[in-house]
């Protein structure tokens, strides 16, 4: 059985995900630090509801045990939750930047922290980490969070060269900007100033960026290791 932990999957990409996977028959257990919406995105595709904050080790050690408890091992790990806060670097707070590189870096460590030693121990599992082209290039008044976001690539390569051997592949996903809540919060003026410097000329949508990790999820990407996926709109061209 294939059992996903998809995190930040009450709206956007994460949504599109869990609908993905479950489109694809695995089990899916959909966290979100809003329990509302995590209940509505698991009553809508049948999966179930975990609310908790990743940057919380408590919080993801009931996440697993709750996906054990429901599905069996969790076979696949999708690290997508996000926070997303826009300022100039020298109007950032510690604060500011201590939460960004929490949400998104050492939640994406916890989370495979908590997952690992069971992929190990079998001798397979998925993990797919969402980071972000702005981690590849950086971004104008996202400093903290292009910074937070190139740390889960480092991240990813660095375990996949730890683990592949071992039957556990590890790669990321860089999504450009996608049309979800998160980027909407973003000012009108950098929204229109980054969908004019796109080759493609238009933001994404989160099922363009769900099929890429339901790739990366699959059998069919068994030789992609440590890799960064980029479904960008052309932003960045690798």
């Amino acid at each position: 059985m294939t059992v996903a932990i998809i995190t930040g999957a009450g709206s956007g990409i994460g949504r599109a995900i869990a609908t993905r996977l479950v489109a694809d028959g695995y089990k899916v257990l959909a966290n979100d630090v809003r329990l509302e919406a995590a209940q509505a995105v698991a009553a809508e595709i049948g999966a179930v509801a975990h609310a908790g904050d990743v940057s919380v080790e408590a919080d993801i050690a009931a996440m697993v045990a709750q996906a054990e408890a429901a599905f069996g091992p969790v076979t696949h790990l999708i690290n997508n939750a996000g926070h997303v806060h826009q300022g100039r670097f020298t109007d950032l707070t510690v604060q500011d930047f201590d939460r960004m590189i929490a949400v998104h870096l050492r939640g994406t460590f916890l989370c495979m922290h908590a997952v690992l030693p069971g992929m190990l121990a079998r001798g397979a599992g998925v993990i797919v980490n969402v980071a972000s082209q702005l981690g590849q290039i950086g971004g104008i008044e996202l400093v903290h969070y292009s910074a937070a976001k190139a740390g889960i690539i480092g991240l990813t390569k660095a375990l996949a060269r730890e683990v592949s051997a071992q039957g556990v592949r590890v790669n990321a996903v860089a999504p450009g900007p996608i049309n979800t809540p998160l980027v909407r919060s973003l000012s009108a003026d950098w929204q229109r100033a980054k969908a004019a410097e796109l080759p493609l000329g238009r933001f994404g949508e989160p099922e363009e960026v769900a099929a890429t990790v339901a790739f990366l999820c699959s059998p069919a990407a068994s030789l992609f290791v440590g890799q960064t996926l980029g479904p960008n709109s052309g932003d960045v061209m690798l």
